[in-house]
This record gives C-alpha cells, structure tokens and sequence, in this order.
C-alpha cells in the first residue's frame, strides 16, 4: 500500500501547491451572463490505487481546501511536491473537474510554472490508469517529472502549480538547458536567456539554425571562445555529434573553421533552443585580431558531390 504522507503532514494537511483552471465550454455570447455559481466536487480515488483509511481522511481534508469552481471548468490543485532518491519531482494532484459527464484522460501535457508564472519543465502523460472521473468529481493523481522534463535546476516547495497544456506544443518555441548549464547558469542569467529566446521568436518550422550570443578571442592562449544558440525549429529532437563551423567577423572575412566532436552528444529538443559554447584553437584561427563588433557561425555547405 503506498504513502502517500508522512506523520508530520498528517499533522499539518495544508495545500502546497496552487491552482489553475480551464473551462471546457465554448465563449459565451454577449449577451449571456457569466457563470457565478458554484459547484461541489465529490472525491474519488484511482481504481489501481491502495488507499489506507487515514489517508482517506487526509486527502478528504485537503480536498476542502480547493477553491470554489464553477459549472463547466476542470482544474489541478497542487497538494505537495517531493523530490525522489532517482532526483525526479514527483507531484501530488486532484484533477477535478464540474462536468455532467465523466472526465476520462488518455493522454495530458502539464506545464510548471511558479509564483512568477515562468514556466519551469513541461511533460506528456499517458494516463490509462487514471480511470474516469465521476461527473463533477475530483481524483488525486501523482506526476512524475525526470530532470530532462524540467528548464531549470530547482523546482520551489511550495507556490507551484501545473496547468494543462492545451495549445500544441509544436507552436512553443523555448529554452532548453543542458544538465551542465542548468548547474552554471545563475538563475537570474537562465531568466534573461529565456527573455531573449522568447523575443527572438521561433525558426522557421523544420528549420535549425545559430544564433551568436558571445564572442571573444583570448589572446594568451591564442583561441576563439563563442557561445551560439543552436535552434531548432524541427518536430524531431536533433543529436549533434560532429558539428563543422564557420566563424566570419564584421568585415565577412572568414576568422575561423573547423569540426567539433561533441562526446557525449548534444540533444536539441523539437522547437527548443540550447546555447552551447564552442573553443576555436589557434590551429583554426584564420585571423588574429578579427572585429567582432559583428559576427556569425553556421555550418558550412555541402558540396554538390558529398
């Protein structure tokens, strides 16, 4: 039989999480009047799940702490939030939702967002063992998110929430940190490059493409240091194992060329954009005092008989 809660939450039952909600009806016209009444939801649990009576009882008690919802809308109240010894975050929910038929989910894609509303990871679920949901009724449910799934390093205990992704993700283009650089990267720095990756837009689709974000030469070790953000506006994750570049400063003059072997190999997600920094030595370096008041780095051309 699985816990749920420790003795200590037992003790303390509060809501962690936030909430968010969708309505399922089509906008009404003018002239009607909005929906103001409220509806009661009644608790159900998953047939795969064991439930011990006092856990019962726990999450009767959280359960009366969501907000008030009206006629027609679904939403997911955050209970808790742990993270697991694998270091996965797993979530603990009620679906609810105030529909006069049952709710039954195949398929979700969750977002996270925090109390600043900047979206954190995002996943898709299968949910075959979730079962139907009564009419308006509420179900606990548990989701797991690895730390591919997440944009960030940490996820808050508290002030969270996960909200239903209903546009297709495909027309989401975001910023997709490695494990390395999520490690590195302050936060406020993460922040100010997904501003940026937001600002810029997406590529065209099924188009990857670089864009510069730094370069600099070091002179005492005769290299070429620059970062790009390798974009990817493509429906297949890309892996990049050998990537050849072109370096051309202000003046269009190639400064530097040569092939990366990237071990292990770097993942580009489908609509995702990650930066990456890239060492020219002085092997590869065409031009020893270049202007990089302007630059740019792109793959060169095959030729016609490669």
């Amino acid at each position: 039989m699985q816990s749920f809660f420790s003795k200590t939450e037992l003790n303390n039952l509060t809501m962690k999480g936030r909430e968010s909600f969708v309505s399922s009806r089509k906008a009404k016209k003018e002239e009607e009047e909005p929906e103001t009444e409220t509806v009661s939801t009644e608790l159900s649990f998953p047939p795969s799940w064991e439930v011990s009576g006092e856990e019962k009882e726990a999450f009767q008690k959280l359960h009366e702490q969501c907000e008030p919802m009206t006629s027609g809308q679904a939403a997911i109240s955050g209970i808790h939030m742990k993270k697991t010894e694998a270091g996965d975050y797993a979530f603990l929910v009620f679906i609810r939702h105030t529909m006069e038929k049952k709710l039954k989910m195949n398929e979700v894609t969750l977002s996270i967002f925090d109390e600043q509303d900047e979206v954190l990871g995002r996943k898709t679920f299968q949910l075959e063992d979730f079962g139907e949901v009564p009419p308006n009724g509420s179900r606990p449910w548990e989701f797991l998110f690895s730390e591919k799934d997440l944009f960030t390093e940490q996820i808050p205990e508290e002030g969270w929430k996960l909200v239903f992704q209903l546009s297709p993700v495909s027309k989401t283009h975001s910023l997709e940190l490695t494990k390395s650089w999520r490690k590195r990267l302050p936060q406020e720095q993460q922040r100010r490059l997904r501003k940026m990756v937001e600002k810029v837009g997406p590529p065209r689709p099924g188009q990857v493409n670089f864009l510069g974000l730094s370069a600099k030469m070091v002179k005492e070790r005769e290299e070429l240091h620059i970062s790009l953000l390798i974009r990817n506006g493509g429906e297949k994750t890309i892996n990049l194992e050998k990537l050849p570049l072109v370096v051309e400063d202000a003046s269009g003059e190639v400064i530097a060329n040569g092939i990366f072997t990237l071990d292990p190999k770097l993942q580009v997600k489908a609509h995702t954009s990650t930066p990456w920094n890239f060492v020219f030595p002085k092997s590869m370096i065409k031009k020893s005092e270049p202007d990089l008041s302007k630059w740019r780095a792109y793959p060169p051309k095959k030729k016609k008989n490669q």
